[in-house]
Order: C-alpha cells, then structure tokens, then sequence
C-alpha cells in the first residue's frame, strides 16, 4: 500500500535535543572537545555592572566559528541557518524553543571586543590543535586573500585639499561627467582623521596616476559605461573611504576595484590546521608584509615548543630582501623567484667577494649603486662598466 505523510504541527511532550544529534556528528564532538569557559574572565571588563544582559561571549565566538565553519559571512543569513540546525542549536546550547540572539547584536558585540581578545580565542584554539598532535611546524605555508570591506566604492571622498587636488587632475586628465559629481552615497559620518583625509602623495606619485590613466584621457563620458556606478578613476592616493578609512581600493586580475582588506593566511602542512591571521592594507605588495608575518609566526610556534624549518609561499613573496631576511631568520625558503627575474648575463662570473661580474674577455664589471625599482617596489643593484 502507497504511504502518504500528512503533518500535523503539535507540541512536543518529551523531546530531548542532545536525543536528536548523533554521536559521531561534527557540532556534537566540536562541543565536546572546545572548553571556552575562559572568555568570562577574559571579556568580563568590556560589559557593566546594570543593564539588560548581553549575550553570553561563549554563544557570540560559537557563531563566529560556525560562519567560518558554514561559509556564512552575513550575520541575518548565519541566524537563520543556525536556527534550521538542530545540531548547531545543540553546539551553541540553544534548545528548539529558545529564541537565537538578534542578528544586529552579533555585529554589536563583534565592535565591542578590541583585536587582543580575538587574539586570546585564536591562541587557545590553536594550543588546543598543538595538544591534539595536529601541528607539525616544521613547515608552513604563506599566502594572501583580498578580503572584502563592509564599505561601498560609491561613497568616496577626494582627499583634502579638493580645491588643489581638482586643479591638478585637471591638468594631468579630462575630468568625466562622474568624477564632477559628488559622491553617489553621501556617508552619514566621517571616522576618518585628518592624515587620511589629506594627500600625502608626492608631485611623482600623483603624475604616475596621469599615466596610468592615459586611455580615460579621451573622451570618457562617450565610452560605454560610463555613466555606470563605480566607472570613475579613482585612486588611493587621491580618494579615501569616510565610512571605513582603513579600507583600501585594490582589484584582482578580471575582478571589479573593490575597496578591501588583504588577508595574510599562515598554515601548517602537518593536517592544514592555520597558524596565524592578520588583515593588511590591501595597497600593499605580499612581500612588504613577510617579515612582519614571519616574526609573528615564529614567536607563535616557539611559544608552543615548536620548531619552524621551511617556510612555503608564492612568487608574490619574493624579493632579494626577503630571501636574505629568512637565512638571517634559519628558515629555508620555498619561495620561486619574480618572473621579472632574468639572473646574471649570460657569459658573466659573479665574484662574491669583491660583489663584481668578470665579462667573458675578462673586464670586470662592478657594482655602482644599488635603488628602489618604483614599479616593482624592489630593490635592486646596479653593475656597469665605464670606458
């Protein structure tokens, strides 16, 4: 005989959720092994002795770690997908007739606590990986992602000051219809200070912007879409964002300029467990930033008794600077080199002693002077013979 079901909403008599989740599920055994009891002695001085209770920091950094977990970056969506969860409302403590925290009071409480707190969370889950035999050391992987800043493109500001910016804008390029306009979306409030509202570029750095956007020069308003949002030129040297004035503008190959965070990502290789995280200004180049993520990773694992070998990263990250930064450090580097890299002349000995090429009729070539390439912002060394 053909079975029909026909629901029928009822209330539940004698129904246990921690029933309902099976042993071997992820949340069950993830609540089993983190102990987060800590973070009340550690965010107790961030709240008041009156008032409406705010929601539990335990419950606050399990929603953090499920969005991570689930790939959900809106606080709205991460609600509405924890409560069709009866394992994830088992993992935060929640039962089925337990309303979850407001969504607006996730992006409160996320403002609330300064970085040294999700710092703390971040070490502890990272000792708990350490203790599990989940972390190797002994070699690490580097690489960068562009993070998206909660701010939009329509909004930008010209640094101050306008009146002399405008003028020599005007003399480097045809301004379009779209940069005349003030912004699309006026901000309600400006974070920013007065550094980041004024130019710090120099008269070089603002006639590269010319260069740059020699094809804008003709007839911009004619070309298709430029009468779109976000069809400007605009630049870091010459905008900022009111809303969030750390944000920078950068794009990504076949990508849309975006205003951004950069992302720098560290992970062991034993079993992909990440070993350290920080967000950068997204203007910067991947090997500006390595000596600062190597020092801050290698205090890291010395702090767990581990020992750092081999560090892994892309052609992003190398430069002669930050080869000879990781011997000094005894770390191998897996890092290939720029494909701008060409080595020396073909024919050419170099002599390390005396930091000379010999030519193949024997002249020697030495070395005049070394500069910063402003393209690349690598340094670089000089060899010419004169005469």
């Amino acid at each position: 005989m053909q079975g029909k079901k026909i629901y029928q909403e009822k209330l539940f008599n004698d129904f246990r959720l921690s029933e309902r989740v099976p042993e071997h599920n992820f949340y069950r055994r993830l609540r089993s092994a983190l102990d987060l009891e800590y973070l009340y002695a550690l965010t107790r001085d961030f709240y008041g002795d009156s008032g409406q209770k705010s929601i539990d920091p335990v419950v606050f950094f399990k929603l953090c770690l499920v969005g991570y977990l689930e790939n959900i970056t809106s606080d709205r969506k991460l609600i509405d997908h924890c409560g069709l969860r009866l394992d994830i409302l088992f993992f935060l403590g929640y039962d089925i007739d337990e309303e979850l925290p407001w969504h607006s009071t996730i992006s409160r409480t996320r403002q609330l606590f300064p970085e040294e707190v999700f710092e703390a969370v971040f070490t502890k889950v990272f000792t708990l990986c350490v203790e599990a035999g989940m972390v190797s050391g002994h070699t690490q992987t580097v690489d960068s992602a562009p993070v998206k800043a909660n701010a939009s493109m329509d909004s930008l500001e010209l640094k101050v000051p306008e009146e002399e910016l405008e003028a020599h804008l005007r003399k480097v390029r045809h301004i379009s219809t779209m940069d005349k306009e003030k912004p699309f979306r006026k901000s309600k409030g400006d974070k920013s200070d007065k550094d980041q509202r004024s130019i710090t570029a120099n008269e070089k750095e603002l006639n590269a912007i010319a260069s740059r956007t020699k094809r804008w020069s003709k007839d911009q308003d004619q070309r298709p879409g430029a009468g779109n949002k976000g069809s400007k030129y605009t630049s870091n040297k010459t905008h900022y964002s009111p809303t969030d004035p750390d944000a920078r503008i950068s794009v990504k190959p076949g990508k849309a300029r975006k205003l951004n965070y950069l992302s720098q990502l560290c992970v062991d290789t034993a079993h992909h467990v990440i070993s350290d995280i920080k967000a950068y200004h997204a203007d910067g180049k991947d090997n500006q930033q390595l000596p600062d993520i190597v020092k801050r990773l290698k205090r890291r694992l010395w702090q767990q008794g581990l020992v750092w070998e081999n560090c892994v990263a892309d052609t992003g990250y190398s430069s002669g600077e930050n080869y000879a930064f990781l011997e000094r450090q005894g770390l191998k580097s897996f890092i290939p080199p720029h494909g701008t890299f060409k080595g020396g002349p073909d024919g050419f000995t170099y002599i390390e002693d005396g930091d000379y090429y010999r030519c193949p009729q024997g002249k020697v070539i030495p070395f005049t002077k070394q500069f910063l390439d402003s393209r690349t912002q690598t340094r670089k060394k000089e060899y010419r013979a004169r005469g």
